[in-house]
């Protein structure tokens, strides 16, 4: 058996009663380093104290100074600790522990009832707390703007929009419309329209991009039309177009990550400032130019038909309108 890395010490649980249960008090942690942990480095020893948590978390508390040894703050994660010494670490949970708790968050609600409502999205706000962003997401918001949603599935969230994408989304309000919709969807029952700038001369006046997408296996972050990939079908029809961009409505089939934009950057007309898929900035767009503008399903409770219809942001409006006019 192991000996424990401390000798002696206690665990302290500090809670404050008036922020219970989202914001607890981190646990301080603290103890003298034991004989066979003598001369070992702090994060290995911390291990041993905190097994609940990685090794790379510990090293991340160490350097952002919740580690002390000796009453002074440590601030390597490899200097050596040796026995007697005292060690006290305040163990901050991890970003993602933490990710889904209510943020009282503005959501531009525009439709409402027992069962769902319906938002228009603002670009740069992300749907889903994951990695780089755990906080500020819509989740975060819905766990804070009704009472129901922290004990639904994502928080009744059906479908996403990238974070940079702006406009229409739907979300279930309790677990009988969460279901609903979610096989609505998956049945391709719920129509998505989408407008979307793209570089280059679209000359086709419609046309459909039939094309499977899975993840790209040089770089992670990306999508990509392949073989092995999920089965993906996007409609395209053009609006307007210049020698230089083209202005595009895209209707989705299928609902794979990144879709419109992988598929009309494999067609060679990746989307106005869509740097992952090389678009580059232009008509004063700095964020991918697309707009979830048209959402229509049938009430998941009810039957009744519902359509939602938004107009493109402050942002997108204007570029999309330089080739209204300039057709």
């Amino acid at each position: 058996m192991v000996a424990p890395p401390w000798e002696a010490g206690a665990a302290t649980g500090e809670v404050d009663a008036d922020d219970a249960p989202w914001d607890v008090a981190p646990e301080r942690r603290k103890g003298a380093v034991a004989e066979a942990f003598h001369g070992q480095r702090l994060d290995k020893a911390l291990v041993a104290m905190a097994p609940e948590f990685s090794r790379s978390h510990l090293q991340v508390l160490i350097e952002q100074g919740h580690v002390q040894v000796e009453g002074q703050r440590a601030s390597t994660s490899s200097r050596k600790v040796f026995a007697g010494q005292l060690v006290e670490v305040e163990l901050v949970p991890t970003a993602q522990s933490r990710a889904f708790r209510p943020e009282a968050i503005a959501l531009s609600v525009l439709f409402e009832d027992a069962d769902l409502l319906v938002l228009d999205k603002a670009a740069g706000m992300v749907v889903h707390p994951a990695a780089g962003n755990w906080s500020g997401t819509v989740l975060n918001a819905l766990l804070a703007l009704h009472a129901g949603a922290a004990g639904l599935p994502r928080a009744g969230i059906v479908h996403r929009l990238d974070k940079d994408t702006s406009g229409l989304m739907v979300v279930g309000k309790t677990l009988p419309a969460v279901t609903a919709l979610s096989r609505a969807i998956a049945a391709r029952k719920v129509h998505r329209e989408y407008l979307a700038i793209a570089h280059g001369d679209v000359r086709a006046a419609a046309f459909t991009i039939e094309a499977p997408i899975g993840r790209d296996p040089k770089v992670r972050v990306r999508m990509a039309v392949m073989a092995s990939g999920k089965a993906a079908r996007t409609d395209v029809q053009l609006v307007a177009r210049s020698m230089e961009f083209s202005a595009l409505r895209c209707i989705l089939h299928t609902g794979r990550t990144h879709q419109i934009r992988v598929h009309l950057a494999a067609q060679g007309h990746p989307l106005v400032a869509d740097g992952l898929y090389g678009g580059s900035v232009g008509l004063g767009m700095e964020r991918q130019a697309l707009h979830a503008a048209r959402l229509s399903f049938a009430h998941p409770l009810s039957g009744v038909p519902l359509d939602f219809a938004i107009e493109p942001p402050a942002d997108f409006a204007p570029a999309w309108q330089s080739l209204i006019d300039s057709a």
